[in-house]
């Protein structure tokens, strides 16, 4: 039996190449996508310079028409896709009575657009060929507001949780299953370059295990997640978070 495929947004660097790298180290044949293109297509090609398990591709997620040729793309190098990992994003930290609206609507347009369409281009997909997975990744400020976030992106993360319930009701059926993963603050470039290290160190004492979090391992629960064993798991929302959030 062939390999499964999985395209991964936001792919080319952070949390997004550990999603990369981690899929296709359990064996899938991964499409790199971003909206840097270049840096994809190089995550791509060291992983594999055959290309016969790694493909990098141009995408911006707020345009339908590239998410369909994506897709199209995975299709014509691999015959099928059974998995889509939303994880590109746009991370602003500024006081919510600072927050210019069109700021605002750029952080959304990336993050809860982008998944939105992502689920809707690639659900479409999935439903009629019976099977799929659809792993979002969502984060800690969607549950709990943010700390070190912009409420533009709390919102849009709290948004996608949201989508997820709904995509998983509609498309659970169709053997579709849709879920998501909330990270609290991580060890990642996008969390040092936002929090200076006083603040960051700070925040790390308000964390119950005393440590941010590991990328690799929310790459690992992504690969769980997208497995083609986790039906059971539709409409979950995956907390890692150290302890700051529970429920």
């Amino acid at each position: 039996m062939a390999a499964d495929s999985v395209l991964i947004t936001g792919g080319a660097r952070g949390l997004g190449e550990a999603l990369v790298r981690a899929f296709h180290a359990a064996g899938w044949r991964v499409a790199v996508s971003d909206i840097d293109g270049e840096a994809a297509q190089a995550l791509a090609q060291d992983l594999d310079p055959s290309g016969e398990t790694a493909l990098g591709l141009a995408l911006d997620v707020r345009q339908a028409a590239q998410f369909e040729a994506a897709r199209d793309a995975v299709l014509a190098r691999w015959g099928s896709v059974e998995a889509l990992v939303n994880n590109a994003v746009v991370t602003r930290a500024r006081p919510v009575l600072e927050i210019d609206p069109d700021e605002f609507s750029a952080v959304v347009e990336v993050n809860l657009r982008g998944t939105f369409i992502g689920c809707q281009v690639f659900g479409r997909l999935f439903k009629a060929s019976g099977y799929g997975r659809i792993v979002n990744i969502a984060s800690l400020a969607g549950q709990n507001g943010g700390t070190a976030t912009g409420a533009h992106y709390a919102a849009s993360k709290g948004g996608i949780i949201t989508l997820t319930k709904v995509f998983a009701r509609d498309l659970g059926p169709a053997g579709v299953a849709v879920t998501a993963i909330a990270p609290g603050p991580l060890d990642s470039p996008a969390v040092h370059e936002l929090v200076p290290p006083a603040q960051l160190a700070a925040l790390v004492e308000t964390i119950p295990v005393r440590q941010l979090g590991d990328t690799a391992f929310i790459a690992r629960t992504a690969v769980h997640l997208a497995g083609r064993d986790a039906a059971f798991a539709n409409g979950a929302v995956w907390d890692a978070n150290g302890g700051l959030f529970m429920r």
